[in-house]
């Protein structure tokens, strides 16, 4: 089976993609395109999932450039390939040629940045905590220390869990509501004391508050679509002892 890339119309004319599972080698409930070193899946066959990824982008392996993830509000800029180990952070921006940023989800929002005249790119990794603490917003100041305009700058929020599927407690709404009480809007009324959360829609709005000129979901959700996604939600919900990482990727 060949790989499955989700794209944007808002990102043409840069190489690009939010990766669907299939075309993987990985086996068991890991089956498809499982890109996470950190899942328990062989090594050795994450690596061949990788090397299918940086293939479809026209890039050697050692291209794909990533973060050790941690659910925080730090940024990294790329300069160059990089050496073990990662560096710590939930985004990552570059404005060298011949790199792919990448970033691993399971039901976050996998976010791609672009700013064409500036020739300046980034990725996030932004669920829940670390669009609240301000991923997004940061990755944004991180590009334009490299030379972007805000107002230039594509956002493109990928396959992430969606409100439907994405049902939390009271203390969960109550962080947001410390943050800004307008956040109210982002969560519906559930089951008893349960709530559903708009994780894209509240990243949507961080990222227009923040001053992005254009931002668009591609308006897939990983729960529902066991076929096409990994989901650690519904991982959970059926027992399984792990689950893979679909990989998301942008290059200049």
């Amino acid at each position: 089976m060949s790989l499955e890339i989700i794209t944007s119309d808002a990102l043409r004319g840069l190489t690009h993609g939010f990766f669907t599972r299939r075309g993987g080698a990985s086996s068991g409930v890991f089956e498809g395109l499982n890109c996470g070193y950190g899942s328990s899946d062989q090594s050795d066959i994450v690596k061949i999932n990788r090397s299918r990824v940086a293939g479809a982008l026209g890039l050697p392996l050692e291209a794909l450039c990533g973060v050790n993830q941690v659910h925080s509000p730090d940024v990294a800029v790329i300069d160059g390939p990089q050496e073990a180990p990662l560096p710590t952070a939930d985004a990552l921006v570059t404005d060298r040629p011949g790199l792919a940023l990448v970033i691993l989800t399971a039901d976050c929002q996998p976010v791609l940045f672009a700013d064409r005249e500036a020739g300046v790119i980034g990725a996030a990794h932004a669920g829940w905590r670390g669009a609240l603490e301000g991923v997004l917003d940061e990755t944004l100041s991180a590009m334009v220390a490299l030379g972007a305009r805000r107002e230039d700058i594509v956002a493109v929020i990928g396959p992430t869990i969606s409100q439907r599927a994405y049902e939390v407690g009271p203390e969960f709404l109550e962080d947001f509501l410390l943050e800004d009480q307008q956040n109210a809007r982002f969560f519906a009324n559930g089951e008893g004391d349960r709530y559903l959360f708009d994780l894209p829609s509240y990243g949507l709005h961080r990222l227009r508050e923040a001053g992005v000129g254009h931002a668009e979901w591609t308006r897939h959700c990983t729960y529902s679509d066991p076929s096409r996604f990994y989901s650690y939600r519904r991982s959970v919900h059926r027992g399984e002892a792990d689950y893979g990482r679909l990989i998301s990727a942008i290059r200049l």
